[in-house]
């Protein structure tokens, strides 16, 4: 029996609300056919919130490509990821000059990009939409010789733009793989065909480990201001100001169709009826600034297993795996029979009475496990593989997250 991962706000006091049970894949790759083993292993997500009908709205698209993952790269080389972040961790230090660190993000994931531009002319990047971050970064021009990852990327060439203008503040990040370092300068920068004029990072270093096996340029943050460093405006709020949205929204699809073309859309100023069928069903902020909400329990079964007394989720689309606690997702897996590797949690698929006698061996499952120290801890991260199953809407103004069943 696989295990069943119950999500759900609490809701006193109010009776016009309705219960919407989701649910999200435990384990990889589709099969071809109706009725596979992915329609049957799932695990739910309970909202109880309320609903209402799509507004319609003006809105501006930007295709989400899919790629292979970091990880993925690194693991059709032989090398392990998870070596790599040891190490990594071993090395780190605090940075005495301004550098924060964030160890939610490593990028190892990470699979959908889109393409904005910067510079008149533009100069073309492909980042990835984080909604864990807050702050635009790209390679630049003048990177230092030493880092080989700039060069294996789009660069920013400030002399090539009629209207960069100069800044120069220093700039740093500290991921839990990786660090990005450079200095802040200011542009047009164009997302969806919306021009805002941007102040946002060269990076004039990037560590070879991971970034030089990325498929992405850089990074376009969508969090809230409260998480942008150097109180820098993120690009999203640059947008809002202009008024040229209806809605104050932004909403993400990733299509579970690995043959679809494109992998995904994020919509800026609405969401699209093509991509969900029913309502949104909304949940708060668990507080104003992070796009995080409360989670009452995790169950396997009708067996409330984990966070009992309620837990944090926050939902990232940096990321592409439900992640949560070690010792809850070691747990979970046991539950379900899974074993661990270097590459991940996996099942076989032939030993889960629940599903269809297969041809595959061995599947994926999309857990994964990361434990996060208080104040910011404990939780659970769902990434891109939730959203795949849910298209989810971010509501900057009414601060709050949509959820609806992705088609």
């Amino acid at each position: 029996m696989l295990s069943v991962f119950n999500v759900f706000q609490e809701v006193k006091g109010q009776t016009s609300h309705r219960v919407l049970v989701i649910t999200v894949r435990v384990v990889g790759p589709r099969q071809k056919g109706r009725g596979g083993w992915e329609e049957k292993s799932r695990a739910c997500f309970q909202v109880v919130t309320p609903s209402r009908a799509p507004i319609q709205s003006v809105a501006y698209r930007i295709s989400l490509h899919k790629m292979p993952s970091i990880r993925e790269t690194l693991r059709d080389m032989g090398v392990s990821a998870e070596q790599i972040l040891n190490e990594l961790a071993e090395k780190s230090t605090d940075d005495k000059n301004g550098t924060v660190p964030t160890p939610l993000t490593n990028y190892l994931d990470t699979q959908y990009f889109g393409e904005i531009s910067i510079g008149s002319p533009p100069q073309l990047f492909n980042v990835v939409f984080d909604t864990g971050s807050a702050n635009l970064w790209v390679p630049s021009q003048s990177c230092s010789p030493f880092s080989t990852a700039c060069f294996t990327h789009n660069r920013y060439d400030a002399s090539q733009s009629r209207t960069y203008v100069e800044n120069g503040t220093g700039f740093s990040i500290q991921y839990a793989a990786g660090n990005v370092r450079g200095f802040l300068s200011e542009d047009v920068v164009v997302v969806g065909g919306i021009p805002v004029v941007q102040v946002f990072a060269e990076a004039a270093s990037l560590s070879a480990m991971p970034f030089i096996f990325a498929k992405f340029d850089g990074v376009l943050g969508m969090g809230y201001p409260n998480v942008a460093i150097d109180g820098i405006t993120p690009v999203f709020d640059g947008i809002m100001s202009q008024h040229v949205l209806t809605e104050e929204v932004f909403s993400i699809y990733y299509s579970r169709d690995p043959k679809h073309s494109p992998g995904g859309e994020l919509v800026l100023g609405g969401t699209d009826p093509d991509y969900y069928s029913g309502n949104f069903n909304y949940m708060d902020t668990k507080e104003t600034g992070k796009w995080e909400v409360n989670m009452k329990g995790v169950s396997v079964g009708m067996e409330m297993m984990f966070c009992a007394e309620g837990c944090t989720a926050v939902i990232d689309s940096g990321s592409s795996y439900i992640t949560g606690p070690a010792s809850s997702v070691s747990a979970l897996m046991k539950n379900i029979g899974a074993q661990l590797d270097e590459s991940g949690y996996k099942v076989n698929c032939n030993t889960v009475k629940t599903l269809p006698s297969i041809e595959v061996d061995v599947c994926t499952v999309t857990f994964r496990a990361l434990d996060v120290p208080p104040p910011t801890g404990p939780m659970w991260i769902l990434g891109a593989n939730f959203i795949a199953r849910y298209y989810t809407e971010f509501d900057r103004r009414n601060n709050r997250i949509g959820f609806a069943t992705a088609v």
